[in-house]
């Protein structure tokens, strides 16, 4: 068993869509370990996307993230990080697969509605960071 962090981020809670987005984790075989709901402030938005704070989008997510309120969940499954990249869609939601939570639930690249560890080692340290 692995388990993962996923972010429902401002844009997915503040349409009302968290609710959906859980029932769908939850049917695609994940099992909700943790969850709360909290609203970053601007510090903690830059330090858990310190990763990109080279790149030409990392004040806009930043502002983005800190928006509205955020709901961390850990999933736990097999092969929870590479199966909710999957599940999750390809970043960008006009480029997302149909049928996966991006494709559903997310407007563009950076209102993408889900958050999710991209490997073991991040999600060991992002599920620090929230739980």
């Amino acid at each position: 068993m692995e388990t993962t962090l996923a972010i429902l981020k401002p844009d997915s809670v503040g349409a009302g869509n968290a609710g959906k987005i859980l029932a769908h984790l939850e049917e695609e075989g994940f099992t909700l370990r943790g969850l709360k709901v909290l609203r970053l402030g601007e510090a903690q938005a830059r330090e858990f996307y310190a990763v990109h704070k080279e790149r030409p989008f990392y004040d806009s997510l930043v502002a983005f993230m800190t928006s509205g309120p955020v709901i961390p969940v850990a999933l736990e499954r097999e092969n929870a990080v590479s199966f909710l990249r999957e599940v999750m869609g390809a970043t960008d939601s006009e480029q997302a697969e149909p049928g996966t939570l991006r494709n559903l639930y997310g407007t563009n690249i950076e209102q993408n509605a889900i958050h999710g560890s991209d490997s073991l080692e991040n999600a060991a340290t992002e599920l620090r960071f929230f739980f």
